[in-house]
């Protein structure tokens, strides 16, 4: 795991000197990604600069350094990742004539690249990557991320330079950067608490979305390029309707436990100290489960516990490693540790982000990087086969309103309004919705008018409003898990997780969205995947195999912390400076009655607002770190 940077000078107008100073600049900035190594690269009269960060993982040798040229010289690379199929993709190399000098899978991929081209390499890699690499003989730059969105890649425009980088902070040192902020994405942070990609905090800069590859060469106009997918989720959830597997649950179960096996034992390899996330539920016990099975040493499991018990499942973890016998670190987290970890977070997140369980996801990657330097997470299992309790939820709304025809539902909707015209609003919108997408939208957005809380937001339209690849599967449950696996997964929960990791250089790997994974999972009718009321009833019945049931069958809890009670606490002091109305007029993004209303009204305990003020303290905060840092380089 890294941190990647550059940058492709149009006019060709730097010298050796500059675009290396820039590079440099540009890359000191992903230091937290990859401690243990530095480099660069540049060709001045391409006007191309390559640097990395690198955090070691396989072959600590030099022979992994970055960037890594091909044997041939025609292809120099800058890759953030894993290829977990290398040694695989090396013996097929070898085999036609390709001679190695180390053993990372840096020099792999850069030599596939070489051998079958860049498409085939990407159709035939399997891991989590972003990958810059610069062809000497076409004069060509591509970026490519993997298939999920499991790492992240920025790319944008300052005059004549293309940048890149892992992180915007990256892109923020390059010397002409503008950091105009977008406030159709400050409008997208407010319904979603995260911006979606392609779109970023900033105007001109976005997020290469998952399984796209982009090609820029030295005539390519500025402000042009267009991302092209090489891979697709919508197209694997058509594909797993149309070619669906027609085995029964055993056959189900038995193929599913094959694949993890074998996605887990990929993603063990490394030349570092390795380990695992126990949070005790279904997804993380499955994964350690598959871990200890496959190894001849105890696995290094790590959980975090809070104090106060609604948040606390340590005790489940502990019982679960127990079980298996792995070698498990307990640590219990203090309130003030927790919020001390809120003045990090405009740095960690590098743009405006407000999943709440981003604190402890931090405080437990700190605790696992004080052993190991990577760490299997169990993310993805929700997505994938159904878990999330919102889907029955919504799906039991909507057949109790969906059957009184539109017209009757929006008479007793204005009724409703005329007998309690200040209370009501929900159950108002929920006759009022016109369809179960719709639906689905407003019950999983915060701020359900952005444009009218953001000064001067044009709203994009996003995933939750393009209706028409909702009908790529007929039931309401499998709708949603597709609009979650192209938003919400790799938006929120692989961000936060990216992020919380790298912040303190720990690579996590998540071996449920290995792609052959995700492709079988999309394959399983809805009855094997939620089986008689059953969610995500296949990992249970794999995790069966290895843990008793009573170890984790209980209702699903979130991984959070109490901000609801801390914002009228011990963060009500911090909230009420940035929410402060001087400060909303003064900065200009918000309509300052609505922020102030809802403010006084949680503080009041009237109402509970915290998801929703989360979000505009979670850009309060950027704002305040953004403007200080630009600041300083003004004056440096």
């Amino acid at each position: 795991m890294c941190g990647i940077a550059g940058l492709l000078d149009l006019s060709q107008s730097r010298d050796p000197a500059a675009l290396e100073h820039i590079v440099y600049q540009m890359t000191a900035t992903l230091h937290h990604r990859g401690p243990d190594d530095m480099g660069t690269w540049v060709d001045s009269e391409c006007g191309i600069a390559l640097g990395h960060k690198r955090l070691s993982i396989v072959d600590l040798s030099p022979m992994g350094h970055q960037p890594m040229q091909s044997a041939s010289g025609r292809y120099c690379i800058s890759y953030n990742g894993e290829v977990y199929n290398h040694r695989e993709l090396r013996r097929d190399l070898e085999q036609e004539g390709v001679h190695f000098h180390g053993q990372s899978d840096t020099e792999v991929l850069v030599e596939a690249i070489d051998c079958w081209g860049l498409s085939e390499t990407l159709r035939r890699s399997n891991g989590m990557f972003a990958i810059a690499v610069w062809d000497t003989q076409r004069r060509c730059l591509t970026l490519a991320r993997d298939r999920v969105g499991i790492k992240p890649l920025y790319y944008g425009w300052s005059g004549n330079d293309f940048l890149f980088g892992s992180e915007l902070k990256a892109l923020r040192a390059h010397p002409t950067f503008q950091n105009e902020i977008d406030r159709g994405s400050v409008a997208l942070l407010l319904q979603y608490c995260y911006i979606p990609a392609p779109y970023s905090i900033y105007r001109g800069v976005s997020k290469l979305p998952p399984g796209t590859r982009l090609d820029i060469n030295i005539e390519t106009e500025p402000g042009a390029a267009t991302p092209v997918a090489f891979w697709e989720m919508d197209e694997v959830v058509r594909r797993g309707r149309d070619e669906s597997f027609r085995g029964s649950h055993d056959e189900a179960t038995n193929a599913l436990e094959q694949l993890l096996r074998d996605s887990v034992r990929l993603q063990m390899q490394a030349d570092v100290p390795l380990g695992a996330f126990l949070s005790g539920g279904i997804d993380s016990s499955l994964i350690v489960a598959l871990m200890q099975s496959q190894s001849s040493q105890r696995v290094r499991t790590f959980s975090i516990g809070f104090h106060e018990q609604q948040y606390n499942e340590a005790h489940y973890a502990s019982a679960v490693a127990k079980h298996l016998g792995t070698e498990h670190t307990e640590c219990y987290v203090t309130p003030q540790e927790a919020r001390d970890v809120i003045p990090l977070l405009p740095q960690i997140y590098d743009e405006p982000f407000a999943d709440s369980s981003q604190i402890p996801t931090y405080l437990v990657s700190k605790i696992t990087r004080r052993d190991v330097t990577v760490s299997l997470s169990g993310d993805g299992g929700d997505e994938l086969f159904g878990g999330y309790n919102r889907y029955a939820h919504t799906a039991n709304i909507w057949r109790k309103v969906s059957w009184l025809p539109r017209s009757v539902r929006s008479a007793a909707a204005s009724l409703l309004q005329c007998a309690v015209p200040w209370r009501g609003e929900g159950a108002r919108r929920l006759l009022r919705t016109p369809h179960r997408q719709a639906l689905y939208a407003w019950l999983n957005t915060h701020w359900k008018a952005p444009e009218q809380v953001v000064l001067g937001a044009s709203v994009p339209t996003l995933a939750f409003g393009e209706y028409n690849r909702w009908g790529t599967r007929s039931e309401f449950v499998e709708q949603m898990m597709h609009l979650d696996s192209i938003t919400y997964l790799p938006d929120d929960i692989l961000t936060k997780v990216d992020r919380a990791s790298m912040a303190i250089g720990l690579e996590a790997r998540v071996p449920l969205l290995d792609h052959r994974v995700v492709e079988f999972a999309w394959s399983l009718p809805l009855a094997i995947k939620v089986h008689r009321g059953q969610a995500k009833y296949p990992l249970r019945q794999v995790l069966r195999r290895y843990v008793p049931e009573e170890l984790y069958e209980r209702p699903k809890v979130g991984f959070g912390v109490p901000i609801n009670e801390w914002l009228r606490g011990p963060l009500r002091e911090w909230a009420e400076e940035l929410l402060s109305e001087e400060r909303l007029k003064r900065e200009g993004f918000f309509e300052v009655t609505q922020i102030r209303q809802r403010w006084q009204e949680h503080v009041a305990g009237t109402s509970e607002w915290h998801y929703w003020l989360w979000d505009v303290l979670m850009f309060q905060a950027w704002l305040q770190e953004d403007r200080s840092s630009t600041w300083e380089r003004a004056q440096g």
